[in-house]
């Protein structure tokens, strides 16, 4: 995924693990509040341009893990965002940066899981509902799913109609009481609470309603289309909530 590689619970990555282990110890002393926003700045930069995934290996201050699948991601302004709701719908609409925080919000806290195993307790994410885009557009009878793409230019991912309509799905717009950060997908993400982290596709840069469900990015790997935390990808944790 974009935010997070899933590789399969259990499975060894060796050497990389080995590096990982050295420089969380080498920058587990970093805890004080300045030192650990420019270690989150840092990461989300190296991990930018980072093709091999190393810096995935790395947990910032708050417990999160780095990854794109690309080896860089354009950033994107509030001049220059622009989210694109189209497919099978009355109204397309491209939102602004503006236009989306103009919008009902709704916050939301939960755990974060990443099916790698490792989880970021009590995260809150603030946005505006998934559902509230799709009812503005006009959501045709033939519909059955819902496709997001990123600005990445490579990520994509699918829910099915009914689980994008669910009141935990956001289109986020602030993630730890702050604005989303390019690194954590900034300026704007999906969020989808009860499934592994990989479904929460980063720099959402389209919403696009199609008759069924195409599969993602990690899908086409392997991983579960329907990614319930505790009931897919072989994996027994517990709920997030």
């Amino acid at each position: 995924m974009n935010s997070e590689r899933p590789d399969e619970q259990g499975k060894p990555v060796g050497r990389r693990v080995l590096l990982g282990t050295l420089g969380l110890g080498a920058l587990g002393v970093l805890t004080a509040p300045t030192l650990q926003r420019g270690l989150e700045g840092f990461l989300g930069g190296a991990a930018d341009k980072d093709p091999t995934g190393l810096t995935g290996l790395l947990p910032n201050g708050g417990g999160f893990r780095y990854y794109s699948v690309t080896s860089s991601v354009p950033r994107k302004s509030a001049s220059d965002y622009r989210l694109m709701v189209d497919g099978l719908v009355d109204r397309p609409t491209a939102y602004t940066l503006a236009d989306l925080r103009a919008l009902p919000r709704t916050r939301l806290v939960h755990d974060v899981q990443c099916v790698t195993g490792w989880r970021v307790p009590g995260t809150p994410f603030e946005g505006v509902r998934l559902s509230r885009l799709l009812d503005a557009a006009g959501v045709h009878a033939s519909a059955g799913a819902v496709r997001f793409t990123c600005f990445d230019g490579a990520y994509s991912e699918s829910l099915t109609l009914d689980q994008a309509r669910r009141r935990d799905v956001l289109v986020a717009l602030r993630m730890q009481d702050k604005d989303l950060a390019h690194a954590h997908g900034g300026p704007v993400r999906l969020y989808v609470a009860p499934m592994y982290f990989y479904k929460s596709a980063k720099w959402l840069s389209g919403i696009t309603v199609t008759e069924d469900v195409e599969p993602g990015y990690w899908e086409k790997r392997g991983y579960d289309v329907d990614a319930w935390v505790g009931r897919s990808n072989g994996r027994d944790d517990a709920p997030t909530g």
